[in-house]
C-alpha cells in the first residue's frame, strides 16, 4: 500500500510578483526548489496564508538568489505581491519507506532567505 504524505515544504515564502499573462505556474529561486528538493514541472499545492486561497500548479526554475517567488497564470488572480505563501509537495511513500520518512521543511524569513531546513517533524 503507498500512502501520500508531506515530502516538502517552503514556509512562509513571500510572494514576490504575479505575472497573468504567463502559462502558468510558480516560479521559484533556484536555492530555494534545491533547499526543498523540489524539481522542474513538480506539482506543488500553494497555501496563501493572507486570504486562504489553496490552489495546486508547477515548479518553475527562477534565477538562483534573485529570491523570487511568482505566481503565474491563472495562479496570479490567487496571490499579490507580499501574501505570505506555503509551499507544499507531497510524495507516496510505502510501509518500508515509512520506515525513516523525514520531510524536508524550509523555513524561509520575509526576503525569502533561508533560515533553517528541517528534516524531521
Amino acid at each position: 500500500m503507498m500512502i501520500e504524505m508531506l515530502y516538502s515544504k517552503i514556509h512562509r515564502a513571500t510572494v514576490t510578483d504575479a505575472n497573468l499573462n504567463y502559462v502558468g505556474s510558480i516560479t521559484i529561486d533556484e536555492e530555494l526548489m534545491e533547499a526543498a528538493k523540489l524539481r522542474v514541472g513538480q506539482k506543488v499545492d500553494v497555501l496563501n496564508i493572507n486570504n486562504g486561497e489553496r490552489f495546486q500548479t508547477y515548479v518553475i526554475k527562477g534565477e538562483r538568489g534573485k529570491k523570487e517567488i511568482c505566481l503565474n497564470g491563472a495562479a496570479a488572480r490567487k496571490a499579490h505581491p507580499g501574501d505570505k505563501v506555503i509551499i507544499v509537495a507531497y510524495a507516496q511513500y510505502n510501509h518500508e519507506e515509512l520506515q525513516n520518512y523525514e520531510p524536508t521543511i524550509v523555513l524561509v524569513d520575509d526576503e525569502n532567505n533561508i533560515e533553517e531546513i528541517l528534516n524531521d517533524m
